[in-house]
């Protein structure tokens, strides 16, 4: 029997370094997409230990032609688009790399399908951002988009367009309306991972303060492993659908802190301060998903709780720093960052 093969897209991030995971383990060949710039994120899928299991296809998201290549080279049964510039905060200062990132790549891309193979199915990554200034107390499918950033805006584009391919073209394309989802592998520009980095360093005497914007954000918070899966999913249903995928359960930044600082037994009002310099131009104040449908469509429910989720996370940053205090050599992203390099050189003098 033929081995199906994917091609995913932004392969070197959380969630796609979690898909390839996921999909080998399905016994897919796994094709992906990176640009130079991106080599040094390879450590994800080197700490899954999957790294040398994928096949490299050098490609941006920016160049008709080497999207092309890349569809001519893997053959994919199925696309997974997962590369964009998906930093909400980074959108404000480069609106226009935003747009041509996460909005009009998305049209690369299913043009390039289109001409290719429009047999391909198409999962598109989505974002829970697209709700913005929202109006009502929950959202799912139905609920309407009031984006606030260039990165929302961007993605907008994207959904729509994954809309109308399928609609103009009657291609399996779908729209992954994913709410937040975190993990280990997360990029420390995130809150929740610049939460837990700094949790550890601090109980390891290597960092004094936390200094976050708005404590009173609520998000819904998710474990990307299991959010991955879903990916999957729509994509072996009979008929293309969009999906919205999350907890069905909302908390604040300042309840994600607390109960981070509580795991290592410190009070968190010593160490955290807000400072509005962190504050979004214009803030998403609430997010909380319905994900009705995909738990009667998909049979897909969260396994991983807010507290689990955040022990996950505080235990690794806090083994990662210790094996790096104890000398270890390991795939880690410290090094890709300013303020963490400062930590390592100070501390190797």
């Amino acid at each position: 029997m033929r081995k199906k093969k994917a091609l995913i897209t932004g392969i070197t991030g959380q969630d796609g370094a979690y898909l390839a995971k996921f999909l080998l383990e399905k016994n897919y060949d796994v094709y992906g997409t990176f640009r130079r710039l991106s080599t040094p994120n390879f450590w994800r899928l080197a700490s899954l230990g999957v790294a040398k299991h994928i096949h490299y296809i050098p490609a941006d998201l920016i160049d008709n032609s080497s999207l092309i290549e890349s569809l001519k080279i893997s053959k994919p049964d199925e696309v997974y688009n997962l590369a964009a510039q998906s930093y909400v905060g980074s959108s404000f200062d480069n609106p226009i790399t935003s747009a041509e990132f996460s909005g009009l790549s998305v049209l690369r891309i299913l043009e390039s399908i289109r001409q290719i193979n429009p047999k391909i199915k198409f999962y598109q990554a989505s974002t829970s951002e697209l709700y913005g200034k929202v109006t009502e107390p929950t959202q799912n499918e139905e609920t309407t988009f009031r984006p606030r950033s260039p990165y929302a805006t961007s993605k907008l584009y994207g959904h729509w367009t994954t809309n109308m391919y399928r609609d103009a073209y009657d291609m399996f394309a779908v729209n992954g309306i994913l709410f937040n989802h975190e993990s280990p592998l997360r990029g420390l520009e995130f809150v929740t991972r610049k939460i837990t980095n700094a949790v550890a360093k601090i109980k390891l005497g290597l960092q004094k303060k936390l200094i976050l914007g708005n404590l009173n954000v609520k998000r819904d918070w998710g474990y990307a492993p299991e959010y991955v899966e879903c990916m999957w999913l729509m994509l072996q249903q009979k008929k293309p659908e969009n999906f919205v995928i999350s907890t069905n359960q909302a908390h604040s930044i300042q309840e994600f802190v607390e109960l981070a600082f509580s795991m290592v037994n410190l009070d968190w009002k010593k160490y955290v301060q807000s400072n509005k310099k962190y504050f979004r131009l214009l803030e998403v104040e609430s997010l909380l998903g319905d994900s009705t449908k995909a738990k009667r469509k998909l049979k897909w429910k969260p396994k991983i709780t807010f507290e689990k989720l955040i022990k996950i996370m505080v235990e690794s940053d806090l083994q990662r720093w210790t094996d790096w205090q104890n000398g270890k050599h390991f795939p880690w992203d410290a090094a890709n960052y300013i303020q963490e390099t400062y930590t390592i050189f100070r501390n190797n003098r």
